[in-house]
């Protein structure tokens, strides 16, 4: 009997930084559960991709290699299924991404975005803005150094002058928002979300159960808000609730690593994944 046959791609190791043998996890654990749906999946790197070396009808992947995207851009204009899309992942770079939000009213801190040969302070001061994030926006994150936190404008100009040192050509400088961090995983198309609150692991939800599901449904609505304009099936991230119980984005990311959530994720991820197949599994069946 024909089989559908799947290709997953593992994300290159300079985009998981601390996080190699994470991201390889929730991969293997997707493929694993698409393999006990019947479909033949076979894993590959991106420097196989890039090599040529993938040619089936449905591709999952975890790729940030701008050649891979490319790539992977062509695949769908061709037919293929790609999950996440490529202009999805493309779209987390935070330039775009902060674009993509302000523009559609999805609740983030207010940002700068400059260049780092530029002096910023001037512009800070006249925002009001001090304490602050300032994360590099012309490619993902490879380094704990991507994404610095800063007390004071005068800080915020030494850490872009350091970027600019680096290399990094573009930055996204956002408000520091306060209030309690909260971590969440999503898959769109399913009943799959999780969340918690990374920093207080004796209470990863409010004790009160109408409190706790008060804060998911508005907590998840945003999130699929966020997930549709940047055509993501797979995603997570990080978001503030403040004293005045407003929730504010703070972080998305394309296809992260769903540590506390492995098994009950990858089994959502793969429905998600034959929901979209199905649909066409006459044309992706190859024998």
């Amino acid at each position: 009997m024909a089989q559908i046959k799947i290709a997953a791609i593992m994300r290159a190791g300079a985009f998981s930084p601390n996080h190699i043998g994470n991201d390889a996890s929730i991969l293997s654990g997707v493929a694993e559960q698409l393999r006990r749906r019947g479909c033949e999946v076979n894993v590959y790197s991106e420097e196989q991709l890039n090599a040529g070396a993938v040619s089936e009808p449905v591709v999952i992947n975890m790729c940030r290699e701008q050649r891979s995207l490319r790539l992977l851009e062509q695949m769908e204009r061709d037919g293929v299924i790609v999950i996440n899309s490529s202009q999805g992942i493309a779209d987390c770079i935070r330039e775009r991404q902060t674009r993509i939000f302000i523009g559609s009213n999805i609740p983030f801190p207010e940002s700068v975005i400059t260049s780092t040969d530029v002096v910023i302070k001037g512009e800070l001061e006249r925002r009001g803005i001090e304490k602050c994030w300032i994360k590099r926006a012309d490619n993902y994150a490879m380094h704990k150094e991507d994404v610095s936190y800063v007390r004071t404008a005068d800080e915020a100009q030494e850490v872009l002058q350091e970027y600019f040192l680096r290399g990094i050509t573009r930055a996204v400088i956002t408000r520091h928002v306060k209030g309690d961090i909260v971590k969440f995983y999503g898959v769109l198309d399913s009943t799959f979300f999780y969340w918690y609150f990374p920093y207080d692991p004796d209470h990863h939800q409010p004790a009160d159960p109408e409190a706790s599901a008060a804060i998911e449904s508005r907590l998840r609505r945003l999130c699929t808000a966020a997930a549709t304009e940047l055509n993501l099936m797979v995603y997570g991230g990080d978001a503030v609730i403040d004293s005045d119980g407003r929730i504010t984005l703070i972080d998305f990311n394309d296809w992260p690593s769903f540590a506390p959530c492995r098994q009950a994720a990858a089994t959502a991820i793969a429905k998600a994944v034959m929901g979209r197949v199905k649909p066409r599994r006459g044309a992706v069946r190859q024998s």
